[in-house]
């Protein structure tokens, strides 16, 4: 009996959407494991957030240690440290500190009375005299009767070897009189003023001393009251930081001059 011949079947070509289907499902499986891991570990900061917030805010409360200490310590191993504070004025001129302790001292009567302010800046030690108790309105002449305030202030500055810097301060009125035609004038007149009374009178180098004239472009407190526009009126006596003297331009007093280029030799051999 012959045997019975089997048909050929066809070729399935659409074989591939199984694998593809597969592929499909295996990504979703990957995403969704992805997304609840990322989900577990935001939570799990925000935990570490909150009580390291109420830790701080409130001190060791009955939350705080129901906090899961796992949790804790896992969280804090993915999270970066805080970069380092800036270093504060005072240890940016911490070279200043004796002096500062010393005018505190000594001008605490000027200091109370709102005269002289005394203050510690990055920039270096700054006397802030008063236009109302040094100079009359309007005029460069320093009174006769802050001179043994200024002597004191002399005193520091000899003690160390700091630049100083004379910076001549107005309030926002304008000036125009016969001596000064404007603010510019009068605060470069006013710091200058103070620059011969330090070398005149209580002999502190002219080298370790400089001038600046703002007018009224740093003030200190509102220009729309009396009140703030007389504390704009003033002459700082900076004694300048190591950090700031870093700043200065070469050649300032204090600041080592740069060294000036030499033209090139002649060749002794050159035909003239």
């Amino acid at each position: 009996m012959p045997r019975r011949r089997i048909p050929a079947g066809h070729d399935n070509h659409d074989r591939w959407l199984v694998s593809y289907a597969d592929f499909i499902t295996l990504m979703f499986a990957f995403f969704v494991v992805m997304f609840a891991s990322s989900q577990a570990d935001r939570a799990k900061i925000k935990r570490v957030a909150q009580a390291v917030t109420e830790a701080l805010e409130n001190g060791a409360t009955q939350r705080n240690r129901r906090a899961n200490p796992a949790d804790f310590a896992g969280g804090l191993k993915n999270l970066k440290p805080d970069p380092e504070p800036p270093p504060s004025a005072g240890a940016q001129a911490a070279e200043l500190l004796p002096s500062l302790n010393y005018l505190q001292t000594h001008l605490s009567q000027e200091i109370s009375s709102g005269k002289m302010r005394v203050t510690l800046e990055g920039r270096g030690l700054v006397i802030s005299l008063q236009q109302a108790t040094f100079f009359p309105s309007g005029e460069d002449a320093i009174d006769p009767a802050t001179y043994p305030s200024l002597e004191k202030v002399a005193t520091a500055i000899r003690q160390l070897p700091n630049p100083v810097r004379l910076e001549g301060h107005t309030d926002a009125m304008p000036i125009h009189t016969t001596r000064f035609r404007s603010n510019w004038d009068l605060s470069a007149a006013r710091a200058i003023a103070v620059l011969d009374l330090l070398n005149n009178r209580f002999q502190v180098p002219l080298q370790r001393l400089a001038v600046a004239g703002y007018a009224e472009t740093i003030p200190i407190a509102s220009n729309g009251t009396e009140q703030g526009r007389s504390r704009n009126r003033r002459v700082d006596i900076v004694i300048l930081s190591r950090q700031q003297l870093a700043t200065e331009p070469a050649g300032a007093a204090g600041v080592p001059a740069a060294t000036p280029a030499l033209p090139p030799e002649k060749d002794s051999h050159a035909r003239m």
